[in-house]
């Protein structure tokens, strides 16, 4: 089996520019663990887990840890709102992996398993000619067990 055959398509993409309240946005609606950031010719420059937003990765002012805490206690409505103020302000530029492992379509699935375990990485864009068309994620792999084909 083949990269193009596990991965799921289309890419979850944004764009470098687009705030963190908006990549938690299309995260949460699109119901993915990472996006797929492009350049404005849709080229790939970098990637966006739910970790980046974590502060010991980047000190991005908005975590899902500060969150828990933010509002697991009753606060002042002021709080929150800095909170949400803070995500729009930042960008994805601020908090994403430029340092990318990547697959082309016809990479073999055992060459992408590989590449997981060995920088412990849990996505890898599919591109082609720079361009992602898709990703494999760990849970493609259970996927594929399960008899669940690509999510095309």
């Amino acid at each position: 089996m083949r990269a193009g055959e596990l991965m799921t398509t289309p890419a979850v993409t944004v764009g470098r520019d687009t705030s963190l309240a908006e990549v938690a946005r299309t995260m949460v609606d699109r119901r993915v663990g990472c996006v797929i950031v492009v350049d404005k010719h849709n080229k790939l420059c970098g990637l966006i887990t739910q970790t980046d937003f974590s502060p010991d990765e980047h000190g991005v002012p908005i975590s899902t840890e500060a969150l828990l805490q933010t509002f697991s206690r009753p606060g002042p409505p002021e709080i929150a709102e800095k909170t949400r103020k803070e995500a729009r302000e930042a960008t994805a530029k601020t908090v994403m992996t430029t340092e990318l492992i990547t697959a082309a379509e016809e990479c073999p699935t055992e060459e992408v398993a590989r590449l997981m375990l060995r920088y412990d990485i849990e996505h890898v864009p599919v591109v082609r000619g720079g361009v992602p068309v898709g990703i494999v994620a760990r849970h493609d792999f259970l996927r594929m067990i399960a008899g669940n084909g690509s999510s095309r």
